[in-house]
């Protein structure tokens, strides 16, 4: 998928991207809400997934004014739709460019209506990707001595944000709530950023490659996200493992690439960033290559480098909002996927988001 963009439009690209591992600021974000009903034919019964975060789960597509009409909490409404035979109204409450205290304190919990509704019956959110934007660019552009610093302030912000969004979810979502979901970071610009620093580590006196050394902050970021899941009664979606390594066994090891990375339930945190950073280091590609089979490959990223891809149009914003409904686009899932489940980034995650939905409502 190609997207082409407006001079005005690429110029304020750097900005978004930059407006993304722990910067503490205020209203950096760009407000991007959506509501987007799938209709089933024959029910009116209708209920509710309310999903909070930047411009992942807006479904950020290189514009201002749209949106994508199926970013992961969407597609996962089709899913429930199906399961459900109902109606599922997908509120998308999201601010692109957002950090992770933002997204905490201007969406979920300034907005916590939303998920305080009685018909609500999932609870979603994602962070942390803007700071880590942010902070790989701050270090991309040090000079002398490497400072590790916000890297590393980074990642604690990040927990720290973590887990207050999973208690406060837990105090004020509508006690008829089935699921909560939190998806981790995927790596946008691996290949982009493999090239060496400008400044020199204090021990080596060397430069250091920014890709593997932001792939060891990304890994404890990410391993927390899915720690405190375990902790606090949430579902934590792989995005990592879904998007950077294979769906076959490309190594030789009896495993899929895939699922050799995921997270384990017991992992320490030591245990994860190694399997990532060394045990399975090789397997771990660009998303831009998603590979499926030995011989199928699909495009994970956008034009822009970052953002996940998608299909299936778009929705209008006026003033920050867009709302909609049609029928879904599948109305049976064989063997729980859709045609296209593994072809787009965000087709994939809301595949993944649905593998854990409640069998009822």
């Amino acid at each position: 998928m190609t997207f082409r963009t407006s001079a005005t439009l690429r110029a304020l690209l750097p900005a978004l991207a930059l407006l993304s591992f722990g910067a503490e600021v205020a209203a950096s974000g760009i407000t991007q809400n959506a509501s987007w009903t799938v209709n089933r034919a024959s029910t009116t019964t209708k209920y509710r997934v309310v999903a909070y975060g930047d411009s992942i789960f807006a479904g950020y597509n290189t514009s201002l004014t749209s949106v994508a009409r199926y970013s992961a909490p969407t597609v996962q409404a089709e899913y429930l739709s199906a399961a459900w035979n109902a109606d599922i109204e997908s509120i998308r409450r999201t601010k692109s460019g957002a950090v992770a205290q933002e997204i905490y304190e201007s969406k979920i919990v300034a907005e916590r209506a939303y998920m305080q509704n009685s018909a609500t019956r999932v609870v979603a959110f994602e962070m942390c990707g803007n700071d880590g934007l942010q902070n790989r660019a701050d270090f991309d552009g040090q000079t002398g001595t490497c400072s590790y610093t916000k890297l590393n302030q980074g990642v604690e912000t990040c927990k720290t944000y973590v887990a207050r969004a999973m208690d406060y979810i837990n105090a004020n979502a509508y006690s008829g709530v089935k699921l909560k979901i939190i998806g981790n970071l995927h790596m946008p610009g691996m290949d982009a950023y493999n090239k060496t620093s400008s400044c020199r580590d204090a021990s080596t006196g060397r430069g250091v490659n920014i890709t593997e050394m932001m792939l060891g902050v990304a890994a404890r970021a990410n391993y927390w996200m899915c720690e405190y899941a375990r902790q606090k009664g949430f579902v934590c979606v792989d995005n990592f493992a879904q998007y950077h390594a294979a769906d076959y066994d490309s190594n030789g090891d009896g495993l899929i690439d895939s699922e050799a990375i995921k997270y384990r339930p017991g992992d320490t945190e030591a245990a994860y960033v190694t399997r990532i950073t060394t045990t399975y280091r090789s397997t771990i590609r660009d998303a831009n290559v998603k590979r499926v089979t030995a011989g199928t490959t699909y495009d994970y990223i956008q034009s822009d480098d970052i953002h996940p891809t998608y299909t299936g149009g778009n929705v209008s914003l006026s003033f920050g909002t867009g709302t909609g409904s049609a029928a879904p686009r599948y109305t049976a899932f064989t063997g729980g996927k859709s045609p296209i489940w593994d072809r787009y980034a965000h087709e994939r995650s809301g595949w993944s988001m649905a593998t854990s939905n409640p069998a009822t409502p």
